[in-house]
């Protein structure tokens, strides 16, 4: 049947110029693709640990009321984290994701007479939040790939693109997907710079994989810097990337412009229950952030033997460099061994390929599976 119109000519202009998101390619698919019993999948940044037991145990107790709406305020999760991080609750938005708060921060704040500023190589859901709404965004050149942090945030070119109709400026820390950080002085010095009317964007998805001398103190900051929005989840060191659940911290008038876009009831009862059970079991997080820091090890010896190189990280993922080869040749070959990995030319990084660290036996399966295809040639 044919069309009775052009339905992309409809669209809002923002939308038309949009490319969908590319997740991680999923196990199942792979298997079913190559006929593959068992699938070692270090593509998108997940937990190889797995859910807290705690996280667990909170949600198969919340099974039964399923047929109820959560509480749309999300009352005991904004509670435990306002005692956690000694932030009151009305400073709290919560997302289904980051990302939702990110797009809920786009809805809010941008219009197609304002535009964004984020650098190169960083997330990708940044542009997307920004295009959607019709605004304009302006993309800084990342630093050198000589340069100490290479194809990290170069604040300076970032604040340059900084004008009157500035309404956002996005910046991750740890950045994702090169694993470039921001020293904590630097960071905060630029944010000090920023116009009154400017919102900085602060996403730390990955922040508790830092180190405490590359951790900022972003949460203190917040009385000091009324325009700071700090983004983060429970998807990537928590273990529950499955449920969707993450948070914006920011003043109490930006949370209450947050809320009047956030749909009702978008955070589950299952993710709220669990996220809850999760940020109290510090013993699981601790085991996280240690079994990250072995596979860290692990992968960074292998590749050395590999003659690879790799992006300064301080997430759960290393940005392998790889010598001049493709990326996406190399995501490419790995699959019918049973690997997947997370080429990163949608990034403008042809020559690196993302890999996600994994438990040592599953870092061991890939790292094996890798020198094979590199000595195949």
């Amino acid at each position: 049947m044919p069309l009775p119109c052009d339905f992309t000519a409809l669209a809002a202009p923002g939308v038309r110029g949009l490319t969908p998101y590319q997740p991680g390619k999923p196990e199942s698919e792979l298997k079913r693709e190559y006929g593959l019993d068992s699938v070692v999948k270090l593509a998108s940044n997940e937990n190889p640990l797995g859910p807290s037991p705690k996280a667990l145990e909170a949600v198969y107790a919340c099974l039964p009321e399923l047929a109820r709406y959560p509480d749309g305020n999300g009352f005991e999760l904004k509670q435990a984290l306002s005692t956690r991080l000694a932030v009151d609750a009305a400073r709290i938005t919560l997302g289904n994701g980051s990302n939702d708060v990110l797009e809920l921060l786009a809805r809010a704040f941008l219009t197609p007479a304002h535009n964004a500023v984020m650098s190169a190589h960083a997330f990708a859901v940044y542009p997307l939040a920004t295009l959607a709404v019709g605004a304009t965004l302006k993309t800084a050149p990342a630093l050198a790939a000589d340069s100490a942090m290479p194809y990290g945030h170069d604040l300076a070119a970032m604040r340059a693109l900084v004008d009157d109709d500035t309404r956002l400026v996005f910046i991750a820390n740890p950045n994702n997907p090169t694993g470039t950080w921001l020293a904590p002085a630097e960071l905060e010095a630029f944010i000090a710079s920023l116009p009154a009317q400017v919102l900085c964007v602060l996403d730390e998805a990955y922040g508790e994989y830092m180190s405490p001398g590359q951790l900022p103190d972003s949460v203190g900051w917040l009385e000091r810097y009324p325009n700071l929005v700090i983004t983060r989840t429970f998807s990537k060191a928590y273990g529950l990337a499955g449920l969707r659940v993450g948070y914006a911290l920011a003043h109490a008038q930006v949370t209450d412009l947050l809320n009047r876009v956030r749909q009702p009831f978008n955070v589950n009862l299952p993710a709220l229950t669990a996220a809850t059970a999760a940020l109290g079991d510090a013993a699981y997080l601790a085991e996280a952030v240690a079994l990250n820091r072995s596979g860290m090890q692990q992968w960074q010896d292998g590749l050395t033997a590999l003659g690879l190189g790799w992006l300064p990280s301080a997430g759960n993922f290393l940005c392998v460099d790889l010598k001049g080869r493709s990326g996406r040749e190399l995501f490419q070959r790995l699959l019918p061994k049973g690997v997947i990995l997370r080429p990163v030319d949608n990034y403008g990084l042809p020559g690196h390929i993302r890999v996600t660290l994994g438990t040592e036996r599953e870092n061991a399966i890939a790292l094996a599976a890798l020198g094979e295809v590199l000595a195949a040639g």
